[in-house]
């Protein structure tokens, strides 16, 4: 089973790039959802969350409040790193579940959307990696129409990210998102037809995509040594 790492920047357009995907029949994990759901009240990641960030993150129901804690951690590296301790650990092992089962249903190729893809260091563990790119001037203008950010506020939170022409640098290809639509399904439609192994590739990689073991050792390790 191929695994291919989909990236990009924010409001580059890689969660329609994703849905793309998946209308044509190609799975998509998706690393967004997946910390959501880790840090649901009684998960793990959610007392540890506590833990470190007190009760005042959290809402009455015991629900994250994701826009208190947003503010705490945007533009403190220190904490931000706190909290990617606290939940990439246990988005790391959903992950590897998704994929196990993805490869156990045969599978030929699946897709880990993760935004922090090469920030998180997970393109070691995939065999091709996909960026979605714009220019900087269309992610402020799609942020500022989509989020109702104004210029400050959108530049700022660009800033915060690495730069979309170092992901591009660093990528096996990269699709051009800066037209409509329909240009960017033909690139969707091209790139499914390059990442989708022959059956002879697919039998090769089906007897155990490195992925499984390596991302599955670290996370044990990890969970191992960090338990309390």
């Amino acid at each position: 089973m191929k695994l291919v790492g989909l990236t990009g920047g924010i409001a580059s357009g890689k969660s329609t790039v994703s849905r793309l995907l998946q209308e044509e029949n190609v799975p998509i994990i998706d690393a967004d959802k997946i910390a959501r759901d880790i840090v649901a009240p009684g998960r793990r990641a959610n007392k540890l969350i506590r833990h470190h960030f007190g009760d005042e993150v959290f809402l009455p129901d015991g629900h994250l409040d994701r826009p208190k804690l947003g503010q705490i951690v945007f533009g403190d590296e220190a904490k931000r790193k706190v909290l990617n301790s606290c939940t990439h650990p246990y988005v790391r092992l959903e992950m590897v579940k998704q994929v196990f089962y993805y490869w156990l249903t045969g599978y030929r190729v699946v897709v880990l959307d993760v935004p922090l893809l090469f920030e998180s260091k997970l393109d070691r563990f995939v065999g091709t990696t996909v960026v979605v790119y714009c220019s900087e001037v269309l992610q402020l203008q799609r942020m500022m129409k989509r989020d109702g950010f104004d210029e400050r506020t959108a530049t700022q939170r660009l800033r915060a990210q690495k730069p979309l022409s170092e992901k591009v640098e660093l990528a096996d290809i990269v699709i051009d998102n800066s037209s409509d639509l329909s240009q960017l399904k033909i690139q969707v439609r091209q790139l499914v037809q390059k990442i989708t192994p022959g059956p002879v590739v697919w039998l090769v990689e089906y007897m155990g995509p490195p992925f499984l073991l390596a991302a599955a050792a670290y996370t044990a390790r990890y969970l191992y040594l960090h338990r309390s």
